[in-house]
């Protein structure tokens, strides 16, 4: 990526907009290209300004931030744009409604400032992010109701290959994997790669969710 990350903030509290807007513009290598404070202009905004990532609330007026979120990158859409949803709601459906919708990325707003950013850069150049304290989340009491919804499919990976999934799906990092494996992080790189492939997904995120639907995780 060539010059700064280009970002558009969607929040429908102006306070938490503003303090988005000083700790990104205090960054070197991003800008703030623009702001708003419901879903349906955040969706003409992202259309018309191209940002390389939107920050997204989930709740907003007008729309909410996940319908936003799948009209701007779910599976439909052929040029989709980065999306790194930001919310005080980490329990219920939530974060699993905005991830099958397509974001990149789920952190809390609670989080940091420098995690939000790590969070902004991970995204901005096509990798995935969802914090390991949400995905364990997830695998708790609502993972066994998306379990019950989905009918049971061969998975088409070796062993090794569910085991690296699992460990992705706890949120692991791949060094954290090539410890738990005794591989190195290369190695765990190439699995990654491969259960992405096999599984036709696009991200580490997605392959989180095709854990949590084929109660891979426990």
């Amino acid at each position: 990526m060539t010059g700064p990350i280009r970002v558009l903030v969607c929040d429908d509290q102006a306070l938490i907009r503003t303090g988005f807007a000083t700790i990104i513009d205090a960054q070197p290598d991003m800008i703030m290209v623009g702001e708003c404070a419901d879903g349906r202009v955040a969706v003409d905004l992202a259309r018309r300004l191209r940002p390389d990532v939107v920050v997204m609330d989930v709740r907003m007026p007008v729309m909410d931030g996940i319908e936003a979120t799948e009209q701007l990158a779910g599976s439909e859409v052929t040029d989709p744009i980065k999306i790194l949803v930001v919310t005080t709601f980490n329990l219920d459906e939530y974060v699993y409604r905005a991830l099958r919708a397509g974001a990149s990325g789920f952190l809390l707003k609670d989080a940091p400032p420098d995690q939000m950013l790590t969070g902004i850069r991970t995204v901005a150049t096509g990798s995935a992010l969802l914090a390991p304290e949400v995905t364990r989340q997830l695998v708790g009491r609502y993972a066994s109701r998306i379990r019950a919804n989905e009918a049971p499919e061969d998975i088409p990976l070796a062993p090794r290959e569910l085991e690296v999934l699992r460990l992705i799906a706890d949120g692991r990092s791949n060094s954290e994997i090539a410890a738990a494996l005794v591989i190195s992080p290369e190695t765990v790189k190439t699995y990654v790669s491969r259960i992405l492939t096999k599984l036709d997904l696009r991200d580490r995120v997605q392959a989180v969710v095709y854990a949590y639907r084929r109660g891979l995780v426990s």
